[in-house]
């Protein structure tokens, strides 16, 4: 079976797939990471959102082809319960979860913005979480928690 040898939350891996075009969200389900959600499976709902080389990218429309080489980062790569990474401390402060699936994938795209742009403007956060649906309607507590993990007063 074709592997294809990547990083996954800074850990050497070996992704295994027949096809070269399958999705990347399935061949990280296969090895036990689960934070990325099954959603839409067209790239635009966001619930499977992780970080390729820093970048947000959906995952169920990315082949695993091609992130051979690659760094990728999972919801389970970043903080832990213990010790959120601060994005994550920032929707837990903020109470920006309702239901929570869209939210690893709003954390990683938040993650992504600031790793970017440090002190987005609420209209840089709207557009950089433009691609990730909440249907719980969380947007505002979303928005204070970017705001509040950038350092600024949400």
């Amino acid at each position: 079976m074709p592997t294809y040898r990547c990083r996954v939350n800074g850990r050497a891996t070996q992704l295994e797939s027949w096809d070269p075009r399958q999705p990347l969200l399935y061949a990280l389900r296969s090895i036990g990471f689960t934070g990325a959600k099954i959603g839409c499976g067209l790239g635009q709902c966001g619930s499977c959102t992780v970080l390729v080389a820093n970048d947000a990218v959906r995952s169920c429309v990315v082949p695993v082809e091609s992130v051979a080489g690659k760094a990728i980062v999972t919801i389970e790569g970043l903080g832990s319960p213990e010790k959120p990474d601060a994005v994550q401390a920032a929707f837990i402060a903020e109470q920006a979860a309702q239901c929570g699936y869209c939210t690893p994938g709003m954390i990683l795209s938040a993650k992504a913005l600031l790793a970017r742009t440090p002190k987005p403007t609420v209209p840089q956060i709207k557009e950089a979480l433009a691609g990730n649906l909440c249907r719980c309607g969380a947007h505002t507590r979303i928005l204070r928690a970017v705001l509040r993990a950038s350092g600024q007063r949400p």
